[in-house]
This record gives structure tokens, C-alpha cells and sequence, in this order.
């Protein structure tokens, strides 16, 4: 095993008393770590390993690495001693690779060392020689192998199937899995290809809005007021301002302030944060693409959000235009979507018309005979809303824009010319979920204000999520904003979708959890 020192050169550490207490790891894998740096062999000294090549070139670039000598690192997957030789699995973020050491070719010093103190998930480095062994195996016939860094801890990597398949039973353990995301992505090949593959979608939105001449912006996290959503905001208190702050809940209002700047195509990704419950479907810290274009309206965006949705198709399906789901279900984003309106939608599938709404009464009713309870519904808005998302809304599998939505439950969005019952907004659905909103914005500072005063009678009366009034974004509409459209994406549901997670905790690095007790 060679090292960056000489082997005398190299500190005798003694064993620290509190070490071995340290909870969590191994008093096997310590007592190995002692007798490594006893003989020499810190198997943290070393500061750098040049590499080569990636483990996945191995198998995918034989043919023209076949007798080259290459130098490869990574964590030990798998160990099989015979004797004078000797298997290791080594795992990177490429893939994984086989490397064959025999004791005559590194040494009968080094090879010991490994025998008795190398463990599964320790990082090694190994310069050799590419071949492939009688069962066929591209590998690696070592020459040297060097100790990069020591786990001390037990590694949950699973028993192989049997049949030489190469493949493992999975960390399942959800507690592991999301509360140490590091184990995770180290053991379940799987849950680290879904969480790069959620990277490439969010290159992808970047990449088609870049294309198309938007600006990415960045737009403050810390918020007098949280606007531009109904949710309600964390908060937070500055000390040197003695100022309460809150947390942004949305993007909106500040985007629309660059409009009214002179920036006419402009979109952020950023986190946003919502003090509200925790779900397959719902994490306090998520990401989100907001982006307003001035001089166009909801069609615009409709045209937008489809051209979206299809660059990250043909993305991450090799050009593709439709994305497999299931045997039975493959959904296409290279037709149009379809249009429904919200009220047509409830009465298709819930059989109930429009003049249902004529009142808050008359919608109770109409809600109770659907077999749900209207007791604390305030607004027929409301009301709307939930019989949408009780009975269209599980029906809505292939890419639908559902559209003209209640004035009441809209405070950003125009209302609708002729019919100012509903208002000029749309949310985008794909495969049951709701993935995006999109308005043709409000200009007329007059208007806005209403909306505002309307709300902040909810929040008087108890609503935490209604919005706030925000003076400051009202004067940025008085100074004048030009016909504008924007639209909202959550982009964690979005990667569920292409990833086909069943949990937004599978594509978030790090998801919220309860302390660890």
C-alpha cells in the first residue's frame, strides 16, 4: 500500500480514551484503525489521489483500455479473499468495478494490512492493469493500492441476490434513508440516480428559458411582508433592525417589481418556505420556478409551460416527447395540452352546475349532497376549489391546464372580461397533480388594492395564509406595469413525475424531519 510519507516518517498516534465511546462507531473498525497507523499506514494521510479514469469506464471503454494501466479510487463495495489474492467491488459516482490484488504483485506487507484491517466502505485508491478475468469481468489487476480514508462505522450495504447479478437488497430503512441522505446515496444506486436525474430537470428548465431570452434573477429570501401565495410564512427576527422578518412563501412580488423596472423576461428558482404540514406531496422547503414575461397574457404562458414541460421530457428521455409511467400509462408532451375550465370540470365529474354557485348557501348545499362536509367553508370559492380537487382533479392523468378559477381565491389574477365571478388564471396538471399556476397578471394598482384590502379582512378574521398588504408593491404598480404573464412551478413534483418517486422526500437532498432524538 503506498502512502504520500514514508512509512517512518509517519505519527504514532496512541489511543484516545473517548474515542472508543463515540457513539455510533465500530470498536472493530477503531481497533483496525490503530493497528493501520501502528504499522505505518494512516489511512487519512493521504491529501490526494490522482485519477485516470471513472469506474464506469472500465466496462464501458475495454476494448481500448484492455492491458492499459489506469489509476481508479473509491469506497469499498465488496471484499472476497482466496488465499494470495483477493476481489474488491469499489464504488463511485459512476458506477462500480472489480479490482483483482494478488499479495506477489503489491506486496506481501500491504496485502496483510488489507486482509486484516480494510472494511466494507473504505475509500481506496489502485493503480493496475485493465483485463478481464476467466468469468469474464472487466477489472482492474491491481499494482498498488493506497488507503485514502477509513470508515468507522458499520456500512448497510445489502447481501448481493444470488446469480451474480451484481445487484443488492436496498437500504429501505426511510429513517436511514432520508435522516442520513450521505448512507443513502452511497448504498441505494437507485435513490442517487433520482436525485441527479431531479438536477438534469432543473438544467433543463434553466437551459429552454435561457434560450428563449429570459434574464434568471435573484430576489430576496428575507421578507417584510411574505406575499405572492396564501400559506403561511415562518419567521425570523433581525437583531441589528429589530426587525421581524419573515421567510418568503413565494417569488411573485418581487419579480413583478423587475417588470415594472424595465426587465421584461424574467424567471428565478430559488427556495421558498411554508410554515405548513408535512406530506408525500408537501415539504416546508421547496423549490420553486417563478417567470413573468411583459406584453403577453395566459396563452402566453400556456405556450411557455408547454414548451417547458417538453424540454424536460425530450431531456431526460433521449429526445422523447412522451414519458412511460406504467404499461398502461405514457404521457405526451408533444400534443397541446387540453383546456378545461374549472367550473366545466366539476360539472363533467361531479355533476354539478354552475348556478350551484349562485350563493354561499347554494354551494353548501351542492356540497353536502356530493357527500362532503361544508361546515367550515367560508367562500364559494372555496367551495369550488375543493370539489375540484375531490372529483376532477384524480381524473386529470395526461397534461391539462385547468382554467378560469374563482375571483375569490385569486388575489394576484385578472379578472375575467365579462364575468368578474372568475379571473384569468390557470393551474397546470400532470398525472393527478397539480404541478404549477399561472396568471394573466394584475396592472391596475386600483384593482390590486381591493384584492389586498379583501384579504387582510381574512387574515383579520383568522385565516393565516391570507396575503398581507404589501404598500410597497402596490407602489411599484403605481409607477405602472405593462401587460404581464407569469407562472409558478413546483419543481420537486415535477421531478417526481419523470423520476416516478412516490414521495417528494425521495427528490430532496435533505428533507425536513423531526429532531433527531
Amino acid at each position: 500500500m503506498t502512502t504520500p510519507e514514508n512509512a517512518d516518517s509517519t505519527p504514532n498516534h496512541d489511543t484516545p480514551n473517548e474515542e472508543s465511546s463515540a457513539p455510533g462507531i465500530s470498536p472493530v473498525r477503531l481497533e483496525k484503525l490503530h493497528a493501520l497507523r501502528a504499522a505505518g499506514l494512516d489511512p487519512f494521510a493521504p491529501e490526494r489521489f490522482d485519477r485516470s479514469h471513472a469506474l464506469n469506464a472500465i466496462h464501458e471503454q475495454f476494448e481500448a483500455l484492455e492491458t492499459k494501466t489506469v489509476q481508479v479510487a473509491g469506497r469499498v463495495r465488496a471484499i472476497r479473499w482466496m488465499g494470495k489474492a483477493g476481489f474488491l467491488d469499489l464504488l463511485d459516482e459512476s458506477g462500480r468495478a472489480q479490482v483483482y490484488a494478488r499479495r506477489d504483485d503489491i506486496g506481501e506487507a500491504i496485502y496483510d494490512a488489507l486482509k486484516s484491517g480494510l472494511d466494507l466502505g473504505d475509500f481506496i485508491g489502485v493503480e493496475g492493469y485493465i483485463f478481464k478475468t476467466k468469468t469474464g469481468e472487466p477489472s482492474v489487476h491491481a499494482q498498488s493500492v493506497t488507503l485514502l480514508s477509513k470508515s468507522l462505522r458499520d456500512i448497510p450495504f445489502g447481501k448481493e441476490y444470488e446469480g451474480g447479478s451484481g445487484e443488492a437488497n436496498k437500504l429501505t430503512d426511510v429513517e436511514i434513508r432520508y435522516r442520513q441522505r450521505y448512507v443513502d446515496l452511497f448504498v441505494n444506486q437507485d435513490a442517487r440516480e433520482t436525485l441527479v436525474k431531479r438536477l438534469r430537470i432543473t438544467r433543463a428548465v434553466r437551459d429552454f428559458l435561457d434560450r428563449a431570452g429570459f434574464l434568471e434573477v435573484e430576489t430576496p429570501v428575507l421578507q417584510a411582508e411574505a406575499g405572492g401565495a396564501t400559506a403561511r410564512p415562518f419567521l425570523t427576527h433581525h437583531n441589528a433592525l429589530d426587525t421581524e422578518l419573515h421567510l418568503r412563501i413565494s417569488l411573485e412580488l418581487y419579480l413583478k417589481r423587475l417588470i415594472v423596472g424595465g426587465l421584461e423576461k424574467v424567471y428565478e428558482i430559488g427556495r421558498v418556505f411554508r410554515n405548513e404540514g408535512i406530506s408525500t406531496r408537501h415539504n416546508p422547503e421547496f423549490t420553486l420556478l417563478e417567470l413573468y414575461q411583459a406584453y403577453t397574457n395566459l396563452e402566453g404562458m400556456m405556450e411557455i409551460v408547454e414548451g417547458i414541460f417538453r424540454h424536460i421530457c425530450q431531456s431526460v428521455n433521449h429526445g422523447a416527447t412522451t414519458h412511460r409511467i406504467s404499461e398502461e400509462i405514457t404521457l405526451d408532451f408533444g400534443s397541446p395540452w387540453r383546456r378545461l375550465p374549472i367550473l366545466a370540470g366539476i360539472e363533467e365529474y361531479a355533476g354539478i352546475g354552475r348556478e350551484a354557485f349562485a350563493s354561499l348557501e347554494s354551494a353548501k348545499r351542492a356540497m353536502g349532497k356530493a357527500g362532503l362536509d361544508p361546515s367550515r367553508e367560508t367562500q364559494v370559492g372555496g367551495i369550488i376549489e375543493k370539489l375540484h380537487e375531490v372529483f376532477t382533479q384524480p381524473r386529470l392523468v395526461q397534461p391539462t391546464f385547468i382554467t378560469e378559477f374563482p375571483l375569490e381565491t385569486s388575489p394576484l389574477a385578472r379578472k375575467k372580461p365579462g364575468d368578474e365571478f372568475l379571473v384569468r388564471r390557470f393551474e397546470s396538471y400532470v398525472y393527478l397533480q397539480e404541478v404549477g399556476n399561472a396568471f394573466s397578471e394584475i396592472n391596475d394598482p386600483l384593482d390590486q388594492r381591493e384584492r389586498f384590502e379583501a384579504q387582510s379582512l381574512l387574515k383579520d378574521a383568522g385565516d393565516h395564509e391570507a396575503m398581507p398588504m404589501d404598500e410597497d408593491f402596490l407602489r411599484a404598480l403605481e409607477y405602472g406595469m405593462p401587460p404581464t404573464g407569469g407562472f409558478g412551478m413546483g419543481l420537486d413534483r415535477v421531478a417526481m413525475i419523470f423520476t416516478g418517486a412516490e414521495s417528494i422526500r425521495d427528490v430532496i437532498f435533505f428533507p425536513l424531519l423531526r429532531p433527531e432524538k
